[in-house]
C-alpha cells in the first residue's frame, strides 16, 4: 500500500492540534473554575466560557524547570503625590480568610477610600474561627504599608476613640470594585454616616485582566493590589530561611524547587478523583513525572504535617517536604505549633510565590493570587495538572493559561 506522506503529516497535526486544544481547555477550566468561599452566601460563577478561548500556542520545551524570565516593570504611574485635604471620614474593614483574600480586600479598601477623600483604618486580621484576631502588625509591615500609600490615601493606624460602633454604616463592596459602584452604593451612604465599614464579598475568583476602558482609579488598583503589603521582619525572616533550606537540599537541581499547593483538607472536601478543579495526590504524582520530574527533584507541599497519604508522592520523590521538616526549630512554636494558622498560610502564599515552579493541585484564588505575584517577579513557570495519555509531555503544554495569554489582571498592571 503506497502511503502519501502528506496524509501522514496532516494527521499527525491534526491529533497534535486536538491535544493542544484539550490541554487549553483544561487549563482554561481551572483557571475559571467556581469555588464557594468561606462565609459568603453566594456561588463564585464562571466568569468565561472555556470554549470561546481561541488556541494559544505555549513555548515548547521539554525542561520542567525553564520558562521564567526578568521581573515585570509597572505599567502604570503612581498616581501623583498631592497635599491631602482633611478627611472626609473614615474607612474601616478587616482582613479575614488568608492572604490570598487580603490583597484583594486592601484594594478594594484603598479604592473607596481614594475616591471618597476618606481616612483609611489599618484593619485588623481575623481567622475562620471565632475570636481569632490579631493586628496587622503581626504579619504586615505597618510602615511601609503607610509609607507606599503616601499622597494616595490618608493612613491610620486606629480608628478616633471619640468614633462609636453606633457611628459606622456596614456597607457591602465586590473585591473588584468600581467607580460607578462605589458612586451608586457606597458614596450616599458615606455623605450620611460619614464613618463606613466595607465588608468585601467575592464575586468571581477569576483574575483576568479588565476588557473595559482603564478608569483613573486603576494605577490605585494596582498600587494597591501588589505594591502595599509586605511581610513584617519577622515572618519574613521564616519565609527565608525555609527557601534558603529548600535551595540547600535542591543541589542537584541548581537550587530549583517545586512548590505545589496541596491541603489534604482541601482535596477531601472537593472530591478530586477526575475533577477539573483539583487533583489527587496520585494525579499529581503522575503529572509530575510524565512532565520531567525525577527522583532528586525537590518538593514543598502546602499542607503543614506529614499524613500517611502522602506516602506514594514520597516514595517517588523522596525529597518532599512540609513545613514541620524544614521550618527552623526556634520558629515552630510561634509560627507552627500554635492554634492560629495565620502564619501558615501566610508562609504557604509567599513561598508558593517565590518558587522556581509552582503546582497548584486546587483551583480557586489562592492559585489566582499566587499567579499574579508570580507573574510581576518573573516566575512564569506555573504547571496546571492534567491527566496525561502516555508516558512523558512537554512541560509548556501546562503552562497555567494566564501566563500563556498574559490575560492575568497583573498584566493590566505590569508588563
Amino acid at each position: 500500500m503506497i502511503v502519501d506522506l502528506r496524509q501522514v503529516v496532516a494527521g499527525v497535526l491534526t491529533v497534535t492540534m486536538f491535544v493542544m486544544l484539550g490541554n487549553m481547555i483544561k487549563r482554561e477550566h481551572f483557571d475559571s473554575v467556581h469555588e464557594k468561599l468561606p462565609g459568603m452566601a453566594e456561588e463564585i460563577r464562571y466568569a468565561d466560557n472555556p470554549s470561546e478561548q481561541g488556541i494559544t500556542s505555549s513555548p515548547k520545551s521539554g525542561d520542567p524547570w525553564n520558562q521564567n524570565s526578568g521581573e515585570l516593570k509597572p505599567c502604570w504611574e503612581k498616581p501623583e503625590l498631592e497635599a491631602l485635604g482633611d478627611s472626609k471620614g473614615s474607612i474601616t474593614f478587616s482582613l479575614i480568610n488568608g492572604p490570598e483574600y487580603h490583597v484583594s480586600q486592601i484594594s478594594a479598601a484603598v479604592v473607596v477610600a481614594k475616591y471618597l477623600g476618606a481616612t483609611l483604618v489599618i484593619p485588623d486580621i481575623r481567622g475562620s474561627n471565632p475570636g481569632d484576631e490579631r493586628r496587622f502588625g503581626d504579619i504586615y509591615d505597618v510602615d511601609k504599608f503607610i509609607q507606599n500609600l503616601d499622597g494616595v490615601v490618608n493612613v491610620v493606624r486606629e480608628q478616633p476613640s471619640d468614633i462609636s460602633a453606633e457611628d459606622v454604616a456596614v456597607v457591602r463592596v465586590p473585591s473588584k470594585v468600581t467607580e460607578d459602584y462605589i458612586s451608586e452604593h457606597v458614596e450616599p451612604v458615606f455623605r450620611t454616616k460619614s464613618n463606613i465599614r466595607l465588608a468585601t464579598y467575592f464575586p468571581s475568583v477569576n483574575m483576568r485582566k479588565k476588557k473595559t476602558q482603564k478608569s483613573e482609579l486603576d494605577a490605585v488598583t494596582c498600587l494597591a493590589m501588589f505594591g502595599t503589603l509586605e511581610l513584617q521582619p519577622d515572618v519574613r525572616e521564616v519565609v527565608d530561611s525555609m527557601i534558603e533550606r529548600l535551595k540547600t537540599l535542591s543541589r542537584k537541581s541548581n537550587g530549583h524547587f517545586v512548590a505545589i499547593d496541596l491541603r489534604l483538607d482541601m482535596l477531601e472536601k472537593r472530591n478530586c478523583q477526575g475533577s477539573k478543579k483539583c487533583f489527587s495526590i496520585h494525579e499529581i504524582k503522575e503529572f509530575l513525572q510524565k512532565i520531567g520530574f525525577n527522583k532528586d527533584s525537590t518538593i514543598y507541599l502546602t499542607q503543614s504535617r506529614w499524613d500517611s497519604s502522602l506516602d506514594t508522592l514520597k516514595d517517588f520523590f523522596p525529597k518532599t517536604y512540609t513545613k514541620e521538616s524544614i521550618m527552623p526549630v526556634d520558629k515552630k512554636a510561634k509560627f507552627l505549633t500554635s492554634e492560629d494558622s495565620e502564619f501558615e498560610k501566610v508562609i504557604d502564599f509567599y513561598i508558593c510565590s517565590e518558587s522556581h515552579v509552582f503546582v497548584p493541585a486546587i483551583s480557586g484564588l489562592f492559585y489566582t493570587n499566587v499567579v499574579g505575584k508570580r507573574i510581576i517577579s518573573g516566575r512564569n513557570q506555573i504547571l496546571v495538572p492534567a491527566i496525561i495519555e502516555g508516558t512523558s509531555a512537554p512541560a509548556a503544554d501546562y503552562l497555567s493559561s494566564y501566563v500563556v495569554k498574559k490575560n492575568h489582571f497583573a498584566h493590566s498592571c505590569f508588563c
